[in-house]
Protein backbone atom coordinates (compact mmCIF):
# COMPACT_ATOMS: atom_id res chain seq x y z
CA UNK A 1 0.00 0.00 0.00
CA UNK A 2 1.45 3.04 -1.06
CA UNK A 3 1.11 6.33 1.46
CA UNK A 4 2.45 8.98 -0.93
CA UNK A 5 4.29 8.96 -4.46
CA UNK A 6 7.47 7.53 -3.07
CA UNK A 7 6.46 5.85 -0.08
CA UNK A 8 5.09 2.66 1.12
CA UNK A 9 3.49 1.31 4.25
CA UNK A 10 5.78 -1.69 4.26
CA UNK A 11 8.87 0.17 4.71
CA UNK A 12 7.48 2.39 7.12
CA UNK A 13 6.85 -0.33 9.40
CA UNK A 14 9.73 -2.76 8.26
CA UNK A 15 11.77 -2.94 11.13
CA UNK A 16 14.98 -5.95 12.01
CA UNK A 17 14.74 -6.04 14.81
CA UNK A 18 10.57 -6.70 15.20
CA UNK A 19 11.20 -9.70 12.78
CA UNK A 20 13.75 -10.95 14.81
CA UNK A 21 11.81 -11.21 17.76
CA UNK A 22 8.86 -12.06 15.87
CA UNK A 23 6.37 -8.97 16.91
CA UNK A 24 4.33 -9.86 14.00
CA UNK A 25 1.69 -6.98 14.95
CA UNK A 26 4.11 -4.23 14.00
CA UNK A 27 3.31 -4.71 10.07
CA UNK A 28 -0.21 -4.12 11.04
CA UNK A 29 -1.19 -1.10 11.89
CA UNK A 30 -4.26 0.19 13.26
CA UNK A 31 -5.77 2.61 10.84
CA UNK A 32 -5.30 5.43 12.93
CA UNK A 33 -1.70 4.94 12.83
CA UNK A 34 -1.67 4.81 9.04
CA UNK A 35 -3.47 7.73 8.35
CA UNK A 36 -0.75 8.97 10.83
CA UNK A 37 2.26 7.85 8.58
CA UNK A 38 0.40 9.28 5.34
CA UNK A 39 0.50 12.98 7.01
CA UNK A 40 3.86 12.10 8.02
CA UNK A 41 4.74 11.12 4.33
CA UNK A 42 2.99 14.12 2.89
CA UNK A 43 4.54 16.79 4.78
CA UNK A 44 7.95 15.59 5.90
CA UNK A 45 8.84 12.68 3.56
CA UNK A 46 8.36 13.90 0.81
CA UNK A 47 9.83 17.06 0.94
CA UNK A 48 12.80 15.28 2.03
CA UNK A 49 12.94 13.39 -1.14
CA UNK A 50 12.39 16.20 -3.29
CA UNK A 51 15.31 18.05 -1.95
CA UNK A 52 17.70 15.23 -1.44
CA UNK A 53 16.75 12.19 -4.09
CA UNK A 54 15.88 8.89 -2.51
CA UNK A 55 15.18 8.63 1.08
CA UNK A 56 15.56 5.30 3.13
CA UNK A 57 13.46 5.20 6.44
CA UNK A 58 15.35 3.93 9.29
CA UNK A 59 12.37 4.01 11.59
CA UNK A 60 8.97 5.34 11.23
CA UNK A 61 6.51 3.48 13.35
CA UNK A 62 6.72 1.09 16.18
CA UNK A 63 4.22 -1.01 17.68
CA UNK A 64 4.44 -0.48 21.57
CA UNK A 65 5.71 -3.88 21.63
CA UNK A 66 8.77 -2.87 19.74
CA UNK A 67 8.99 0.90 20.96
CA UNK A 68 9.77 -1.20 24.24
CA UNK A 69 12.05 -3.60 23.38
CA UNK A 70 14.16 -0.92 21.37
CA UNK A 71 14.18 0.92 24.66
CA UNK A 72 11.95 4.05 22.94
CA UNK A 73 9.84 6.85 24.98
CA UNK A 74 6.66 5.65 26.69
CA UNK A 75 5.12 8.69 24.90
CA UNK A 76 7.38 8.19 22.19
CA UNK A 77 5.58 9.51 18.39
CA UNK A 78 6.85 6.35 16.56
CA UNK A 79 3.76 4.74 18.68
CA UNK A 80 1.40 6.80 16.60
CA UNK A 81 3.03 6.77 13.41
CA UNK A 82 4.03 10.24 13.87
CA UNK A 83 7.50 10.09 13.55
CA UNK A 84 10.64 9.18 11.77
CA UNK A 85 14.61 9.06 12.04
CA UNK A 86 16.48 9.08 8.97
CA UNK A 87 20.22 8.54 8.36
CA UNK A 88 21.89 10.26 5.58
CA UNK A 89 25.58 9.60 7.00
CA UNK A 90 27.93 12.25 6.87
CA UNK A 91 25.34 14.88 5.51
CA UNK A 92 22.42 14.44 8.59
CA UNK A 93 23.18 17.85 9.24
CA UNK A 94 22.32 19.20 6.14
CA UNK A 95 18.71 17.44 6.74
CA UNK A 96 18.56 18.70 10.08
CA UNK A 97 18.88 22.59 8.67
CA UNK A 98 16.46 21.58 6.26
CA UNK A 99 13.89 20.00 8.25
CA UNK A 100 14.24 23.09 10.35
CA UNK A 101 14.69 26.29 7.93
CA UNK A 102 11.91 24.84 5.31
CA UNK A 103 9.26 22.30 7.21
CA UNK A 104 6.67 22.14 9.53
CA UNK A 105 7.46 19.67 12.50
CA UNK A 106 6.07 18.74 16.09
CA UNK A 107 9.98 17.91 17.41
CA UNK A 108 13.09 17.87 15.68
CA UNK A 109 15.74 15.86 17.13
CA UNK A 110 19.62 16.15 16.49
CA UNK A 111 20.48 12.32 17.37
CA UNK A 112 23.69 12.22 19.21
CA UNK A 113 26.84 12.37 16.64
CA UNK A 114 29.28 15.45 17.01
CA UNK A 115 28.71 19.25 17.19
CA UNK A 116 28.68 18.91 13.37
CA UNK A 117 26.30 15.74 12.70
CA UNK A 118 24.19 14.26 14.19
CA UNK A 119 24.06 10.22 13.95
CA UNK A 120 20.64 10.42 12.52
CA UNK A 121 17.54 12.60 12.54
CA UNK A 122 14.09 12.67 13.99
CA UNK A 123 11.78 14.06 12.97
CA UNK A 124 8.01 14.03 14.54
CA UNK A 125 4.55 15.38 12.36
CA UNK A 126 1.36 15.78 14.79
CA UNK A 127 -0.93 17.72 12.72
CA UNK A 128 -2.49 19.35 15.84
CA UNK A 129 0.83 20.39 17.26
CA UNK A 130 3.21 21.35 14.88
CA UNK A 131 5.05 23.42 17.95
CA UNK A 132 8.52 22.91 16.31
CA UNK A 133 10.41 22.08 19.27
CA UNK A 134 13.75 21.32 18.40
CA UNK A 135 16.06 19.13 20.92
CA UNK A 136 19.96 18.20 21.00
CA UNK A 137 20.51 14.55 22.47
CA UNK A 138 24.15 13.89 22.93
Amino acid sequence: MKVSEHFTLKELVYSPTAIRNNITEQTSPPQEVIDNLILLAENVLEPIRKKFGVTVVSSAYRCPRLNSLVGGSKSSHHKLGMAVDINFGEDNHKLYKFVKENLKFTQLIWEYGTIKNPDWVHIAFDKDNLSMVETVIK
